[in-house]
């Protein structure tokens, strides 16, 4: 499988045969990354998160909780919330786990609480683990008990700015609370299950221009 980093919490996750788009973003200019897509999440229905116009093909688009298998992969909308009070401030979130190509993936979308013990049984064991690297209402502890109580294998922080684009400091930080010391983006994440480590590891992938 193949990772590509769109910008904020938009990936483009290429298998064999489909290929995923997560939370398609625009950014504030106007200007979208486009991307084709066999299917489309969408984790919350707010700007930055909803821009089908940045994806090019005729996706299937899935916006909320439920069992889904479309062409191969098996998706999982487990409902959450955007803050810490049950949606009463921000509204409600989806958080999906994908299975394809022999991996389990999950978005946490912008999840703005740590998860209960039904939350963390109905997503199961993940492989690949996308998290809020910078949000206003999950903080950095947080999203490490968050984390913890998921156990992934590999870590891919979203809301990264382009290298050289923002200050990076807010990702600095919770790569340094997860015991990454040098930043170094990758373009792009390319993994198998064979190719999984053995401990838990933090990618960080740069957007692509």
């Amino acid at each position: 499988m193949e990772i590509t980093f769109l910008g904020h919490s938009s990936f483009r996750l290429r298998g064999k045969d489909v290929s995923v788009i997560t939370d398609p973003y625009g950014n504030p200019h106007g200007q979208t990354t486009k991307a084709s897509a066999d299917v489309v999440t969408i984790s919350h229905d707010q700007e930055g998160h909803n821009d089908l116009a940045a994806v090019t093909g005729d996706p299937k688009v899935i916006r909320g909780p439920g069992e889904y298998e479309i062409r191969g992969v098996l998706i999982t909308g487990v409902a959450t919330y955007l803050d810490a009070v049950q949606g009463q401030k921000k509204g409600r979130n989806t958080v999906y786990v994908l299975q394809m190509d022999d991996l389990r993936l999950c978005h946490l979308g912008d999840l703005g609480h740590v998860l209960s013990t039904e939350q963390v049984d109905e997503i199961g064991p993940i492989d690949i683990l996308f998290v809020p690297g910078q949000s206003q209402i999950l903080d950095i502890a947080k999203t490490a008990e968050v984390i913890s109580q998921i156990e992934p294998t590999v870590v891919v922080p979203m809301h990264v700015p382009s290298t050289g684009e923002a200050d990076m400091s807010a990702i600095e930080k919770f790569c340094h609370e997860m015991g990454l010391r040098q930043i170094v983006p990758q373009q792009k994440l390319t993994v198998t299950r064979a190719s999984l480590p053995q401990e838990t590891q933090v990618v960080v992938l740069d957007a692509r221009q």
